[in-house]
């Protein structure tokens, strides 16, 4: 974490105290229930606003005797102030939450509440896919939240007015992208998009499926039970082809600082043949209902756009392969009473928030392309061309490998994150990059002995 970040976060932190204070959380004076809630948003993306003011508007309305204070923020801000909550022991009531990674110390200090003895008492695990009602999927060995969806956080988006432009067809090696290289360069074009200014973008979206190219479906498992080493060939060798697609100009340098807001509209204003993001991005590119426009407007989503995954690299150990984990979704403050009228608010929020009404319209709306909610009907539903795509991305690769920040706990992943970036800038070979996420990885396992 960069010092600008520490001080920015400690700034919060004093007055942190004064947000969501447990004195003022319990009720209106007319006897109604206040829901704190801490909302992940992205106001640029097409239909966020209007579609959270509807969600959250309409639980109100169906059910008056809750008033709903909601907080909404994004990417690093969002994950600052999940912090500052965390440590003033003062959480929200209800917040968007991450089933590992992101959220980690959420599900390692228990400050989550358990949601199994309310979903049993519903009868309601039928109502999601068996993977989201696993309580091993989760950081904490339990059912902490409700995700929206399964995530696949690997996607690579092409591009064929670009490429058709440059006399190209998409690449379906490695060789074969490093060779479209000089050509899309001398036409104007990058070749690979990424908007690396965050350093999760490379360890989630892309890395962690290049780690699983090389190491196999199992690469994980074998670090955590001390079978093999973050030195060992197989991570080195992923790392390494981190530092070959800089070096050959298939992702540049500049995307290091490209911010993740801007990526979407690069790649729609043809700046690059390829971008790479996590499946949930295609919500940036479809019609946005309130205005009419499209960042891609669906007949170019039908002639131009399509989304695969990275293409085979001659020396992996597995191809056809993507990066898969349990989506985000929604969970509950640990210290709401059980049993009290605020859990029964706040769980009726939470089967609203991942119910069959919000579910249909996030995935209408390119909010969740997988969604965990079984009884959507998607026959019924007006899905755009990029849509259909990325529902359709399953089909498109074999294998699914974990996600780094998914399996492994903050104090490695962020290393992780840190080194990706010193490679692309030329800073750290990856057997140096190698060593520092071994040193971290051995400093968080002597920590928990």
């Amino acid at each position: 974490m960069t010092k600008a970040r520490v001080i920015s976060i400690v700034l919060v932190v004093l007055i942190a105290a004064s947000v969501f204070a447990g004195g003022n959380r319990q009720s209106q004076s007319d006897g109604r229930i206040r829901l704190n809630v801490l909302n992940y948003m992205d106001a640029t993306e097409a239909n966020s606003v209007p579609d959270n003011t509807y969600f959250f508007g309409e639980f109100e309305k169906r059910n008056p005797d809750v008033v709903i204070e909601r907080e909404n923020l994004f990417n690093e801000p969002f994950h600052d102030k999940t912090r500052v909550y965390a440590a003033s022991g003062n959480m929200p009531d209800v917040m968007y939450v991450w089933p590992s990674g992101r959220s980690d110390y959420l599900h390692d200090q228990g400050l989550l509440k358990n949601l199994t003895p309310l979903i049993n008492k519903d009868n309601i695990r039928a109502q999601y896919l068996p993977l989201t009602m696993d309580p091993n999927q989760q950081q904490g060995g339990y059912i902490a939240m409700i995700p929206q969806g399964i995530t696949t956080t690997h996607a690579m988006f092409v591009n064929l007015e670009v490429l058709n432009a440059a006399g190209l067809q998409p690449a379906t090696t490695y060789a074969e992208l490093r060779a479209q290289v000089p050509v899309l360069r001398a036409r104007g074009y990058d070749t690979v998009l990424m908007a690396l200014q965050d350093g999760w973008v490379m360890q989630s979206c892309l890395f962690s499926a290049i780690a699983g190219r090389f190491g196999g479906a199992d690469w994980h498992s074998k670090i955590l039970s001390g079978q093999a080493k973050f030195t060992d060939p197989d991570f080195v060798n992923a790392l390494d082809f981190i530092r070959q697609l800089y070096a050959d100009g298939v992702i540049a340098q500049s995307c290091l600082g490209t911010s993740y807001g801007e990526g979407p509209g690069l790649f729609a204003n043809n700046r690059a043949a390829y971008y790479i993001d996590g499946d949930w991005r295609v919500g940036a590119f479809i019609t946005d209902a309130s205005t009419g426009q499209a960042l891609i407007a669906p007949a170019k989503q039908a002639s131009s756009i399509r989304i695969g995954v990275f293409p085979e690299i001659a020396n992996a150990r597995i191809n056809s392969s993507s990066s898969v984990i349990l989506g985000t979704g929604w969970g509950m403050s640990a210290s709401i009473p059980s049993g009290s009228p605020r859990e029964d608010a706040a769980w009726r929020l939470i089967k609203w928030l991942t119910g069959v009404e919000v579910s249909t319209i996030r995935t209408e709306h390119g909010g969740t392309p997988t969604p965990s909610n079984t009884g959507l009907n998607f026959a019924a539903m007006s899905l755009e061309p990029m849509q259909q795509a990325i529902g359709a991305l399953g089909n498109q690769f074999t294998t699914a490998t974990v996600v780094i920040d998914g399996v492994f706990d903050s104090a490695v992943y962020e290393v992780i994150n840190d080194v990706l970036a010193e490679i692309g800038l030329g800073g750290k070979t990856p057997q140096q990059a190698a060593a520092d996420v071994q040193r971290a990885y051995d400093n968080w396992s002597a920590g928990r002995r």
